[in-house]
């Protein structure tokens, strides 16, 4: 057989498979044969193939019809049918027509199999076309916003910069997750690595490319070399592999969109590698039969056994990924087990077997890189759409094969039987426990041991009258009072505390006769001042509100002292049989677990690589990845952009599935006896390991070096315009400081007559502060921004009276009533005022920190100076000046502000604090708006304000813990809002109504979804909750019956709801500010917190 022959059967063994996985997709059928069957009587026509299995399967099965696989008529093809995972591009055909809906599908089968005639091109790789185009024009268009974006990618480079040898992460460029995780999971394998960097085109391709093949897998590979070099050189914390995803995009032509599934991108990926390499390979040895190493790393073979209408059959066969069946199993072994079994295998042995079929898998050859795709999506016919199987399935991170090995065949089929034979045993016992723990005729059942020792505690039961119903007084209603009288307690305590064990006619009235008889119960006896507390698992006695307990009324101490001799017995007997029971179950376990544990099982081990996982449904979700650093013995978790240290714990909760929506979708396992596959590279000449650029070949060195120096000179030029910035503010600074000293100097002079002589600077003022943070000095000295207000009778008219208060206190107790004397000890007298607040509990609904900046620059442990020239300040003030005295002393903390030296107070870190001050009354300000608006439920208008004063306060509790509010608090709120929201939305989206459906979504598009990085980049398990609740709402309508057009919407904003990635999210510009005086921001505030503080009270 010639090349071109073998390729033209190759090609068209791929187009039959592919048709294949088409009719299983549309019509649910798995019957491999029944599928090739239809292919044949239709002649490769699809939609003739779907008709004949639509009337196939409208017909009563016949219970004696065996079922196959039958591998012999794909002996060359090197990859197992996969099953065609959920393909996003579902036609959605929900009506009741079957006409319409068999014209739909033969409409789309016939357009796709001219498609594939007319382009040569399968569905598979179309539906990757239409994907990346889809992530090129997403990424085209978030260059093209326009309002402003927070949360973004930093624009300042060093935040962009790589951490010492950090992985490197890649960034999103567009419903591309799926494409990130396959990469990193390979580029981590250190041999595929090297093959991808030393990887050079051969020489006869490299002027002009002959074929299609040649012009798509060898820019592409170029591409994916450069990517890999970077990510092993660069200085950045992530690279943009959109250069890879434009030649994916651009080597096919389609104009819809969907997010790839990961498989089928590895699965193409795999392909188009070993396509390259083939080339380089056939170049590199002419004459000879090529290696191709992505075959010899991904690849293995397997022996299919089996009967076949009674005609035994055995082939080998290549696969890559190996598809398993998720879906009513427990774990990785038992999927692998009922793939590697298909039919009656015991007509494999015996001798009559002329009507059976069946057929085992043994792997006779495994790669080194061993692939497993967990086949988590099922097709909904009635619905027709995929739907995601969210089942936990639990894989270990050693997995033993040599139970899988056709050299270990005869073994493996022993130990089978065994267990076979122990899971019968073993049914058999848990049935005959499940009689001892669920005993009973009627729905309810109860242990026996606990029917035994009722009954026992029945008959070992003293009756208090001799009917059930004689002591119940008719005449009173529930709860034992007679009218509205009810008995007093000190007589009800007297009856209660008489001796159960006493005769009944020795008791007097009983309680149960009413109160009436009880409060006749001891008239001249004195009230008990203790009430008696009934303690039901400790006292015998029922107390008189509680029914009678259940009594046999005639039984002899000889049938009670026989009747407890048996029940004891018996309840012995039963508990002895149930712990027998439970402990031979247990062995049972024991040994099945062990079964394939002794060393001669254990020589074929796979260590766990890499895991993928799905997060979503179906047709939506986001992936990530999972995997183990061997050098550094923990898992790393590579989601886009974010490469962070992880667990096996972590992976666990994600992987499995059964928990959220979140499972994993392709284990991948490598052999733990090659090492070669994590190996670091060595210099032949110095034995050190290679590591950075020494790994890279010459020209991806020089590559990676010319992407370095682009971004080295970004950061020069970051930090030049940044030092830039910092000069000019500092000219802006000297320059208005210097107007500053020489207008206070003209001002001191001007006052000098209204001065005391004693007037010096010698003198350093006491440590006080007020909320003021002046610009300047000059003679009209400027409030601080938050001390501003449009009326003179808020701030200013409290500033004059603790002044005043402070002056006339500080005159009182001096002698001298100099002006400087004076101002010192009013500082004095006013720093009192303020430590006394600073020292009071931080109160949620009264926080003192609002009322003047000193108490936060104490409590927070601000510099003396700066509290110093802070209180300062305060009697420098213009408003001081309502008297003669005031003005004096104004005067004179005036000049000593004039007086103070920069090397004495350091104006930048002066600013600064009150800076900090005036963020957090911004903080406060926000917070306080929110949760007014919160409470009101108007959610829309809250959320910013909530957003952003988490913000803001996150960025002050970092310096300090009483920079800012409780974190928890504000997160809180910011949580609950988000969740309200949802809400809100998901309503006006059952409602079905355009302009509320349209509204909903946009409240999502706008607001919530642009937040929800927010909540997941902290991992505080109530916001991820709350994220994954707010997912679950909108996943569940997937399996719903809706319209088209609804579908259609919830499909496209499924996507944007459930990326993790860290893209740059559209999001509204920060609230205006409103300014308050502090009267009134303290007292609002105040208001808000105890109103919130109630209602989360009344809540619990």
């Amino acid at each position: 057989m010639t090349v071109e022959q073998n390729v033209l059967q190759q090609h068209s063994q791929k187009h039959q498979q592919t048709l294949i996985n088409q009719l299983k997709e549309v019509t649910g059928t798995t019957d491999i044969q029944l599928l090739q069957q239809a292919l044949q009587v239709s002649n490769g026509d699809l939609a003739e193939a779907v008709a004949f299995l639509t009337e196939k399967n409208a017909k009563v099965p016949q219970q004696d019809e065996p079922t196959y696989y039958q591998t012999s008529q794909v002996a060359n093809d090197r990859y197992i049918s996969v099953g065609s995972q959920a393909d996003t591009n579902v036609i959605d055909l929900t009506g009741d027509d079957k006409d319409d809906l068999q014209r739909a599908i033969a409409l789309s089968l016939e357009e796709s199999s001219r498609a594939f005639r007319e382009t040569g091109i399968t569905d598979e790789e179309q539906a990757i076309s239409r994907v990346l185009e889809a992530s090129i024009a997403e990424n085209k268009a978030s260059l093209k916003r326009t309002h402003t974006e927070v949360w973004s990618d930093s624009p300042d480079p060093h935040d962009r910069k790589r951490m010492d040898n950090c992985p490197v992460g890649l960034k999103n460029v567009g419903n591309t997750c799926w494409f990130s995780a396959v990469i990193q999971s390979l580029f981590n394998l250190l041999e595929f690595q090297r093959l991808v960097l030393h990887y050079s085109p051969p020489a006869r391709v490299q002027d002009l490319p002959r074929n299609q093949k040649e012009h798509r897998n060898l820019p592409f590979m170029q591409e994916l070399r450069n990517l890999f070099s970077l990510m092993v050189g660069s200085k950045r914390k992530y690279v943009d592999p959109s250069r890879a995803v434009d030649i994916l995009k651009d080597a096919f032509k389609s104009s819809e969109s969907q997010q790839q599934d990961v498989s089928e991108f590895t699965h193409k990926l795999l392909d188009w590698l070993e396509d390259a390499f083939q080339m380089k390979a056939e170049e590199d040895r002419e004459g000879e039969k090529p290696k191709n190493p992505m075959v010899e790393l991904f690849y293995g073979r397997f022996l299919a056994v089996g009967v076949l209408e009674g005609k035994k059959f055995e082939n080998t066969e290549m696969f890559g990924q190996y598809p398993l069946q998720v879906n009513g199993f427990k774990d990785l072994h038992e999927c692998l087990e009922a793939a590697m079994i298909e039919g009656e295998i015991e007509s494999l042995h015996s001798a009559d077997n002329s009507a059976r079929s069946g057929q085992e898998h043994w792997f006779t050859e495994l790669p080194p890189v061993l692939t497993f795709e967990l086949s988590r999506f099922e097709f909904n016919q009635a619905l027709g759409r995929p739907e995601k199987i969210h089942n936990k399935l639990e894989f270990p991170s050693m997995l033993y094969m040599d139970r899988y090995m056709d050299r270990n065949r005869d073994v493996t089929r022993i130990k089978r039987e065994e267990i076979r034979r122990l899971k019968e045993h073993l049914t058999l016992l848990q049935q005959r426990l499940e009689r001892y723990l669920s005993y009973g005729s009627g729905p309810k059942r109860f242990p026996l041991a606990d029917v035994l020792q009722y009954a026992m505690e029945f008959a070992s039961s003293k009756p208090v009258c001799t009917s059930p119903v004689e002591d119940i007084d008719t005449s009173a209603p529930p709860g034992g009072t007679t009218g509205q009288q009810l008995p007093q307690p000190s007589t009800v305590e007297q009856a209660a505390a008489v001796s159960p064990d006493a005769p009944s006619s020795a008791q007097g009235p009983s309680l149960a006769q009413g109160p009436a008889a009880a409060l006749s119960l001891a008239p001249g006896s004195a009230p008990q001042q203790r009430a008696q507390v009934h303690k039901p698992f400790t006292q015998s006695r029922l107390p008189p509100d509680l029914p009678m307990h259940p009594a046999p009324r005639h039984v002899t101490d000889e049938e009670l002292r026989v009747l407890e001799g048996c029940l004891h017995r018996w309840r012995s007997e039963v508990e002895n049989d149930t712990r027998d029971l439970q402990g031979s179950i247990s062995r049972i376990h024991r040994t099945i677990e062990l079964m394939y544990s002794d060393k001669s099982m254990m020589q074929v081990p796979y260590r766990l690589h890499a895991v993928l996982v799905h997060e979503g449904q179906a047709n939506a979700g986001h992936y990530w990845a999972y995997i183990y650093d061997p050098h550094q013995r923990r898992w790393m978790k590579y989601n886009d952009v974010s490469v962070t240290k992880s667990t096996w714990e972590e992976l666990v909760r994600d992987s499995f599935g059964g928990y959220r929506n979140a499972s994993a979708y392709c284990l991948m396992y490598i052999n733990d006896k090659k090492p070669f596959l994590i190996e670091e590279e060595f210099d032949k000449e110095t034995g050190q390991v290679l590591s950075g650029l020494d790994k890279l070949p010459a020209d991806l060195r020089r590559f990676v070096q010319e992407d370095n120096k682009l971004f080295d000179k970004e950061m020069e030029e970051w930090d030049a315009l940044q030092a830039r910035k910092a000069q000019q503010e500092k000219l802006a600074l000297a320059a208005a400081a210097a107007a500053a000293s020489t207008a206070a100097a003209a001002a001191a002079a001007s006052t000098a007559s209204g001065a005391s002589s004693n007037t010096t600077s010698s003198s350093s003022p006491q440590p006080m502060s007020i909320e003021y943070s002046p610009s300047d000095n000059t003679v009209a000295m400027q409030d601080p921004d938050y001390m501003e207000q449009p009326s003179p009778t808020t701030d200013s008219k409290q500033l004059q009276q603790n002044m005043e208060r402070a002056i006339s206190q500080a005159a009182a107790a001096q002698e001298d009533t100099s002006p400087e004397t004076l101002l010192n000890a009013a500082i004095k007298v006013e720093y009192g005022r303020l430590m006394h607040f600073a020292e009071e509990d931080v109160a949620s609904d009264n926080d003192y920190r609002l009322q003047h900046a000193v108490v936060y620059f104490i409590l927070n442990q601000a510099p003396k100076k700066i509290l110093e020239r802070t209180l300062l300040t305060q009697f420098a003030d213009r408003n001081l000046a309502f008297d003669e005295r005031c003005k004096s002393i104004m005067n004179v903390a005036r000049a000593k502000l004039d007086l103070i030296k920069p090397e004495e107070v350091n104006i930048e870190e002066y600013e600064m604090w009150h800076q900090d001050y005036r963020t957090f009354r911004d903080t406060t300000t926000l917070l306080m708006i929110g949760l007014e608006l919160f409470q009101k439920s108007n959610y829309v208008e809250a959320l910013m304000y909530l957003i952003y004063s988490y913000q803001y306060n996150n960025e002050l509790v970092a310096k300090g813990p009483n920079r800012g509010h409780d974190e928890a608090f504000l997160s809180h709120f910011r949580r609950e809002c988000l969740l309200k929201l949802n809400e809100q939305a998901a309503g006006m989206f059952e409602a079905g109504e355009d302009p509320e459906v349209t509204n909903g979504l946009g409240i999502m598009n706008e607001l919530v979804v642009p937040c929800l990085p927010l909540l997941l980049v902290q991992d505080a398990e109530k916001d991820l909750l709350a994220v994954e609740d707010m997912r679950n709402r909108w996943c569940s309508y997937l399996g719903q019956e809706m319209e088209p057009n609804l579908q259609e919407k919830l499909t496209d904003f499924l996507p944007k709801l459930l990326d993790c990635s860290t893209e740059i999210k559209g999001f509204h510009e920060p609230p205006k500010v409103p300014t308050y005086s502090t009267l009134e921001l303290c007292e609002r505030f105040s208001h808000i917190m105890a109103t919130v503080a109630k209602a989360l009270t009344e809540g619990r």
